[in-house]
């Protein structure tokens, strides 16, 4: 689950990590007023105004502004609030529609009072699948084009391997500042805030924590200016206050519906749908799909209670999708038996009315061959099959002929 930025540094500040101070806006107004809060907080008249949406490179399509007095965080505020903001990393890129900004966060200046002292680090944490810990990755290269630095000159991106059982040591929050050639105040308050942003990381149930830029400021401090933040869905059941941040208007709407539905959904391109119970299940039929000359449109997993009003839905999320030229169910009768979901494929088909694509059933298991004969005598424009390579021949059929 992403956070937007000002969520995440709540989320730090809580740990520890020494974050840029600010406060969230939704109107031009508030703005103004939340501006004023943090001018008797910091003495400043600069402020950074930042748009809230989950996606990255917000400074370059227009999102990220600096406001040099009140007038112009009013201005700028009104102006952030309720573009549609285009990044490399929105829906469509560049030439997409963009998000909605509906939130911007008034910000103080972390680079005052001199800005040529200051200097910008990269750092996140994430987990490495294929070495089974979590990694520290860091780059004396931070700010907005730490993408092309990891393209272009990658040495000068470093990463640090955390081994799950000892934790993060102090040699390696040492190795960690000194390759980003640090020294005195600004080495040691580095060493701190790896250790609290490893600890917020752990602490939040976190997929990945960005900080870029991390900041060292005029007195040697180091601070969190922006933040990426992902949460492990899995792991929400341990943090309801933070599962209160979900901001669904920022996600897919379909993706949306299928959790809100209680089906685990992963939207792909291709043009046949799937609706399978269980992950290594819906793996191997999207293969099979591959193999027949098609391509998955989707992972659905309904799970192991596929009755008619659980088909139904995921019928209702498969074809939202324009592309689906056909349906493959494919459900493994162990814990909940062949001739139930088949008779809630039934059911959801006579409920729905408009399924004007191909429908393919394989059930396989308890009850697979009484399945089958409830599909057959239903006459509906559904075709059964009870082994794998029915259902792969079926779907070659249909793909080939749309």
């Amino acid at each position: 689950m992403n956070l937007h930025e000002y969520q995440g540094k709540e989320i730090l500040a809580s740990h520890g990590v020494k974050i840029q101070r600010g406060y969230i806006a939704e109107t031009a107004a508030e703005a103004l007023t939340v501006f004023k809060k943090l001018q008797e907080e910091t003495g400043t008249d600069i402020a950074v105004i930042k748009a809230q949406i989950h996606a990255g490179g917000r400074g370059k399509g227009g999102g990220v502004k600096l406001a040099k007095n009140v007038e112009e965080v009013e201005k700028i505020s009104g102006e952030i609030l309720g573009m549609m903001l285009k990044t490399p990393q929105t829906p469509g890129g560049l030439t997409g529609p963009g998000k909605l900004v509906s939130k911007v966060l008034i910000a103080e200046d972390s680079y005052a009072p001199d800005f040529d002292k200051c200097q910008e680090f990269y750092v996140s944490i994430m987990l490495d699948r294929e070495k089974k810990c979590n990694v520290i990755i860091y780059s004396t290269e931070g700010g907005m084009n730490i993408e092309e630095v990891a393209e272009t000159t990658p040495h000068l991106v470093y990463k640090e391997w955390i081994d799950a059982e000892l934790g993060i040591q102090g040699f390696q929050l040492r190795k960690i500042a000194f390759n980003l050639g640090l020294s005195g105040a600004a080495f040691k308050d580095m060493t701190k805030f790896i250790a609290k942003l490893y600890t917020a990381f752990l602490k939040s149930d976190s997929s990945l924590i960005e900080i870029n830029p991390c900041l060292v400021d005029c007195n040697d401090q180091i601070v969190a200016v922006d933040t990426k933040f992902s949460l492990d869905e899995n792991a929400l059941f341990r943090h309801p206050d933070y599962e209160a941040m979900r901001d669904k208007s920022e996600e897919d709407p379909t993706d949306v519906e299928a959790k809100d539905y209680g089906l685990n959904f992963v939207k792909l391109d291709g043009n046949v749908g799937c609706m399978v119970n269980g992950a290594g299940l819906a793996m191997a039929t999207m293969d099979i799909i591959k193999l027949s000359g098609g391509s998955p449109a989707n992972f659905l997993d309904v799970g192991g209670t596929a009755d008619a009003e659980r088909v139904e839905n995921a019928f209702k999320i498969i074809l939202k999708d324009p592309n689906v030229k056909a349906i493959l169910i494919n459900i493994f009768g162990g814990i909940v038996r062949c001739d139930r979901v088949a008779n809630g494929v039934v059911d959801a088909y006579k409920n729905m009315g408009n399924i004007n694509v191909p429908i393919i059933v394989r059930l396989q298991g308890t009850n697979a061959e009484l399945a089958k004969e409830i599909i057959d005598k239903s006459g509906l424009e559904v075709k059964s099959a009870i082994l794998l390579q029915e259902a792969a021949d079926l779907v070659k059929d249909v793909v080939g002929r749309s």
